[in-house]
Parts: C-alpha cells; structure tokens; sequence
C-alpha cells in the first residue's frame, strides 16, 4: 500500500513526489513512457529560477534521480483503470497500469496525484518532430533569445500566438505570424499592440506545408488556403502555438475535465474527488512553464500529505 501514487514522471509528477518522500511518505510513479516529459526535447532552458542553463535531459535527469535518491519509486506502464475500494477496515484506490508487453500492474494507494502532462498540439507536416530543437519549437518563452537576430515564424491565431509573436519582435529581426483563417481568436488588445510592432508581417489565410533544412530549419513553405499559391519564407525558427492536448480521458468517469479536457482543479490542485490531486499542464490553468509545473507538484503532494496525516 503507497501513500501517495503519482500518475507521470514529467516535472509536475517528479517534484511531487520529491515533496511526498521528504514528507516521509511512501511514493510510487508511474509514467508510461519515460521520465522527463516534454521538457526533454529542449535543447536549453533558461528561465527556470537558480538555474542559469540546462538542458532538459539533464534537468529532468536531476529530478529523477533526486527523487529516486529520497526513496521514492518508480515504474513504467500506462495506468488504465483507477477505482475507489472502500471496505470495513479501510479505503484505498486501486490502480491498475498496463505494460510494454501487455500485462497488467495492480497498485494500491491511498491518494493519486495525476500529472498526465499535456503535449503540444503539432501542425502535422512532415520533419516536423525530427527539427524540434532545431528551428522548431512549441515554447517562444523558452527558445525565443536563441533566434535573436535573426528571422522566424509563429504559427496561429489565439492568444498563445498573439503573444509569442510580441515577445519575438523584441529579439528576432522578422516575425512573421501565420494564421489559417482572415481573423485571430486571440484578444483584440493584443493584435492592436501587435500591429503597432515594425518587425511583424501577418501572414493569413496560410498555412504550412512544408520545413526546409538538413540539420536545422533553414525556412518553411507555405500555401494560401484561399488561391492556394505557395511561397517559401527563409526563416530560421517556427514556433507552433495552435493548442495543446491532455491526455485525461482515461480518468473522465473519475474526475471532472473541461470542455478541451483538462482537469477541473485550482491552485490547491485538489479535484472534485476526494483523494484525488492534479498537478501540471493537465490541469485547468492560466500559465503552463517549468516553474508552474514544479509548484503544482509541491503543492498537490503537501495536500496529499495533509489528507492522509
């Protein structure tokens, strides 16, 4: 019987389950690929307090074993089934996780704490997850100052976009913001302070069909939905900002999601269901960084902790 079961080994899950050790629980993670989560893809990260420069491996690799040093555990499979087993003596969550080679874990535990993560939502074009951290990226916060100078891209219409493409313009030489349709989705103050930037060119009705480099992004081909011509802009980065997606349907009957999935919960990390704590980019929430995702997972553990006693 664990203490606390923690449902993704990315930064959010980790870091809880550094807290929930530290607190003297038992900790278990399960995480169906592995350790690290999207973070890994990331050539350097800069803006994490403390630290100056590190790569995402090796700040993902410094949790783990940071966390695995405490006394937690850790296990690879894809939790399938979470059920609420109340008897005369005692409650618990039964967790069932299935394996590569398609067996099937049973745990036990008395909270879960679910740090699924949520991935970026790709354009789908071809060499596109092979130039990721080299030109492309889904995060200009955390890639924008290695494209100073120089030419890029942002590809959407919503508020995400609208602001990548403001906080390019101030390093970048060009920004060009392409969009899909005539009209953004994002809000109408920051199209208009948008506007107002010399660097910018809007590009709309478009999108991309094709990334052109070797080993790096060396610019991009994209085509006018509308008279369906084709150009090719020399750019040295393209930054994907058209959404996200959590991977929460597997709990829906178990907690509540919103309309795009995420899981109802506010800076407590406490779901509707009692027992059962959320941390990370699965969550409903304003702002989704390393930092954020780290503070859910303190924070989601130390309520399991007081839950328990």
């Amino acid at each position: 019987m664990y203490d606390i079961l923690i449902v993704g080994g990315g930064t959010a899950g980790l870091s809880a389950a550094i807290y929930g050790v530290r607190a003297g629980k038992k900790v278990i993670v399960l995480e169906k690929k592995n350790y690290g989560g999207q973070i890994v893809n990331s050539p350097e990260i800069v803006n994490y307090p403390g630290i100056a420069k590190v790569s995402g491996f090796e700040f993902a690799r410094g949790l783990y074993e940071q966390a695995m040093s405490l006394g937690a555990e850790y296990r690879t499979g894809r939790v399938i089934h979470i059920e609420h087993i109340e008897s005369e003596n005692t409650m618990y969550w039964q967790v069932l996780a299935s394996k590569a080679d398609g067996a099937v874990q049973e745990y036990e535990a008395r909270t879960v704490i679910l740090a699924t993560g949520a991935k970026n939502r790709p354009l789908g074009v071809r060499r596109e997850e092979e130039l990721i951290g080299a030109g492309v990226s889904y995060c200009a916060t955390c890639d924008g100052m290695f494209y100073r100078g120089k030419d890029v891209a942002v590809v959407g219409g919503g508020n995400t976009a609208l602001e990548d493409a403001m906080f390019l313009t101030g390093y970048c030489r060009k920004v060009y913001l392409i969009h899909r349709r005539e009209g953004f989705r994002g809000e109408e103050k920051l199209l208009e302070a948008l506007r107002e930037k010399e660097n910018i060119t809007f590009v709309l009705n478009s999108v991309v069909e094709e990334l052109a480099g070797d080993t790096a992004l060396s610019g991009i081909t994209i085509r006018d939905v509308v008279s369906g011509e084709q150009t090719v802009l020399s750019v040295s980065g393209l930054f994907v900002a058209i959404g996200q997606m959590p991977d929460n349907s597997d709990f829906e009957q178990l907690i509540e999601l919103d309309e795009k999935g995420y899981i109802q919960a506010a800076e407590d990390c406490k779901t509707a269901t009692p027992g059962i704590f959320t941390a990370g980019d699965c969550r409903t929430k304003t702002v989704r960084q390393l930092a954020t995702a780290a503070s859910d997972g303190a924070v989601a553990a130390l309520a399991a902790c007081e839950l328990i006693g």
